[in-house]
């Protein structure tokens, strides 16, 4: 069995970093992410298909996150020197929150701005690339007991009719059972269903997704009662909401990747450490003999030790001390999946 949802995430995440798509060549780099997702909803893994030329292009724009106010700026921002209200389409709020986007953005090197008499010009600096593809997004149940199925299922049926990712998959720990139990729960028939298994993170399709029009308008459910005949409470969101909301997930997944957990958790304990699993590497806490979860690697923590300062004082090859070390190797991990970021 696997220690939490945690260590199962991470294994899927090994998984499709390694293996997707789970038939055929890849022929698309890929982004691996985790707990990404919009306001009313989180998905454990998300795996985003790009374009090779398109992902390259992005370094542009650095290793941080664009968000919405800013991808608003350098989308629109014109070849040439122009008042910016000009240049830029209405954003539908205030134009103080554009000034203030403008000046991150100069500030990151990544828009050129200045101010002739009262007014801000602004001209692009770099081409925004549509680097996005296809946004697959995975919700992780190791263990479904019936509470949890019925939980589950109205969540991807909300995934389904939303439309925001172009596949919706639900992974779970394989059984090898003649017929896997979640195949026999009654979960949208246009999920997809991957089986796991967590000792060596091999993947296999227990049933294949339907594609979803992410181009076409999506459908909102608010409510939808289940101990009654109440009809589903509902609302229609458009094709541009959409649009707008995968650039900003995949813009966040640019930014963390999946082995952001690091930056919640604690490698300066002296307990903490990185192991080999089928090409990767995962955190394990030695005292308590297992994969950590960042709820349990904390201060809180009763068997945290900070590393004596003396490990941090001994410089190469692991400057800073083991912790610092970890950081930096995840950080290299992360970025090797980033073509044209500086090192």
């Amino acid at each position: 069995m696997i220690d939490s949802e945690f260590a199962f995430e991470l294994r899927v995440c090994q998984w499709a970093e390694r293996a997707w798509p789970s038939e055929g060549d890849r022929r698309r780099p890929l982004v691996i992410a985790r707990q990404l997702g919009v306001k009313r909803r989180r998905w454990d893994t998300i795996v985003v298909e790009c374009n090779p030329e398109g992902l390259r292009q992005r370094a542009s724009f650095g290793r941080e996150r664009l968000d919405g106010d800013l991808l608003h700026v350098v989308r629109h921002a014109p070849g040439e020197w122009t008042y910016y209200r000009d240049a830029l389409p209405e954003p539908g709020y205030s134009w103080r929150y554009v000034r203030e986007a403008i000046h991150t953005a100069a500030d990151r090197g990544i828009l050129d701005s200045r101010k002739r008499g009262n007014r801000i010009e602004i001209r692009q600096r770099y081409a925004y690339p549509e680097w996005v593809e296809r946004i697959v997004a995975i919700e992780n149940k190791p263990d479904l007991d019936a509470s949890a199925a019925r939980t589950l299922a109205a969540q991807i049926e909300r995934d389904v009719a939303m439309g925001l990712a172009d596949e919706v998959w639900v992974a779970t720990e394989r059984t090898d059972d003649r017929v896997e139990p979640i195949l026999l729960e009654d979960l949208p028939t246009a999920a997809g269903v991957l089986t796991v298994d967590p000792t060596t993170s091999e993947g296999d399709v227990a049933w294949y997704p339907q594609a979803l029009a992410v181009d076409a308008p999506g459908t909102r459910i608010l409510d939808r009662p289940d101990d009654d005949l109440s009809a589903a409470r509902f609302e229609y969101v458009d094709a541009t909401w959409k649009a707008d909301k995968r650039r900003q997930i995949a813009e966040r997944a640019y930014e963390r990747g999946w082995r952001a957990y690091v930056e919640t958790m604690r490698p300066d304990c002296r307990h903490f450490e990185l192991r080999a699993t089928d090409g990767d590497v995962v955190p394990y806490c030695a005292a308590k003999d297992r994969v950590p979860t960042p709820a349990l690697c904390r201060h809180a923590c009763g068997e945290f030790e900070p590393e004596p300062p003396v490990w941090r004082t001994r410089g190469w090859p692991i400057d800073g001390g083991p912790g610092a070390g970890i950081k930096r190797l995840l950080a290299r991990q992360r970025r090797r999946k980033r073509p044209g970021l500086d090192e």
